[in-house]
């Protein structure tokens, strides 16, 4: 058992009158979860209280008269055992009251636990002009009571360690460096927490900022059909514009989904280049495309780079297939149609396989038969249809 005393001296209600006082001892207590306090009101005999008149409140709730003890005709203690974490980090009142209800005197409890060592530090920088670190809090991260995190960084061997805030109760547990950044030089980085009970740190990383480069989502993404073939589609974009005068070999990802879906199936392998071609997509279906760009080798750096965010998703649809539709026509034409499905899949298979999924393989004749196919089949339908007529 713990027993912590402190003191706090608080001026009476001017009901009371002005220049007396009372007291709690102790005052402002920082106290570890699970600890017990003994605190003591004390007031002035000219105020003509007896210990018995007098009672406890925490946060507002009374206290029940079992944890109180008469120390003196004008002293009453109270205890409390097995405090609980803080619930505000402003500490939790412990107040002193007269018989009537009026405040006497004041203490604030602060009960936590010291933090522990913060983990997970990563940091990245947007087009090489700045830097963002992010970490976790070690353990179960809630202390109860108020805990500073401040990230320290220095360049690795020489440089004046220098310190970045954290960027508020919005993004907590990050901080941004805007400017004034060395490139070429590795910097060590770390993050320490302290509060009243304690302090922790981190592990140091060291890291170069062009090791760490990502950049803004590919611009202008454009998303449109491939002449009447029902099951592709045609993306392309731009390069992202800040990075357009460095040295680097960018690769891009694309995913795509349905409109009535929420899985998105991403396309690996594109390369460097700035368009791609999707196929095996559903007829008559509506896709959402979204594009990202990782700036790999920025001034030869050796990293694998850091994914930009996903684009705005940019949507199409692809042509509504006729062959399908006049397959009701000819039962011949059904079987016609699995087989030339199974020729496409394995074409397309082919393609993915050796063109590493969007790569910059012609396919201009065989898109000129799919073409003349398809008008050869709706030249079929409408003699059928007149005919019949």
């Amino acid at each position: 058992m713990i027993v912590v005393v402190l003191l706090l001296a608080l001026r009476v209600s001017p009901a009371l009158g002005s220049t007396q006082v009372a007291s709690i001892s102790p005052q402002d207590p920082t106290l570890i979860i699970g600890s017990t306090l003994t605190a003591t009101c004390s007031v002035s005999p000219e105020l003509g209280l007896h210990a018995s008149q007098l009672f406890w409140t925490l946060n507002g709730r009374r206290l029940p008269s079992a944890s109180y003890s008469v120390v003196g005709p004008t002293a009453l203690a109270v205890t409390l055992a097995q405090l609980s974490g803080s619930r505000q980090p402003s500490g939790d009142n412990l107040v002193c009251h007269s018989g009537g209800g009026q405040v006497l005197a004041g203490s604030c409890l602060y009960v936590g636990m010291p933090p522990e060592k913060p983990v997970n530090l990563s940091c990245w920088s947007r087009n090489t002009k700045d830097l963002t670190c992010k970490w976790a809090p070690g353990g179960q991260g809630e202390t109860f009571i108020r805990t500073k995190y401040t990230l320290k960084y220095r360049l690795r061997w020489y440089g004046q360690e220098k310190e970045c805030e954290p960027r508020g109760a919005a993004q907590p547990y990050s901080c941004y460096i805007p400017r004034h950044l060395a490139l070429f030089t590795p910097y060590e980085i770390w993050v320490e927490a302290s509060n009243q009970l304690g302090s922790a740190t981190s592990d140091v990383i060291t890291l170069d900022i062009l090791d760490v480069v990502t950049t803004d989502p590919p611009a202008d993404v454009h998303v449109s059909r491939v002449g009447e073939l029902d099951d592709q589609l045609a993306v392309r974009w731009s390069s992202p514009p800040a990075l357009k005068d460095f040295l680097f070999q960018a690769k891009y990802q694309i995913r795509h989904r349905r409109e009535d879906s929420t899985d998105w199936k991403v396309v690996n392998d594109i390369g460097n280049e700035t368009s791609c071609r999707l196929a095996g997509l559903r007829p008559g279906t509506v896709y959402f495309v979204q594009v990202r760009c990782n700036p790999m080798g920025i001034y030869g750096s050796r990293k694998a780079g850091i994914w930009s965010d996903w684009s705005t998703p940019t949507a199409a649809s692809t042509p509504h297939s006729d062959r399908l539709q006049s397959g009701s026509c000819d039962p011949k034409s059904g079987e016609l149609n699995a087989a030339l499905r199974r020729e496409l899949k394995q074409f397309f298979g082919w393609v993915r396989k050796h063109a590493y999924g969007c790569g910059d393989v012609s396919i201009k004749l065989y898109d000129q038969w799919r073409v003349w196919l398809q008008k050869s089949h709706k030249t079929s339908n409408q003699e059928i249809s007149e005919e019949s007529s």
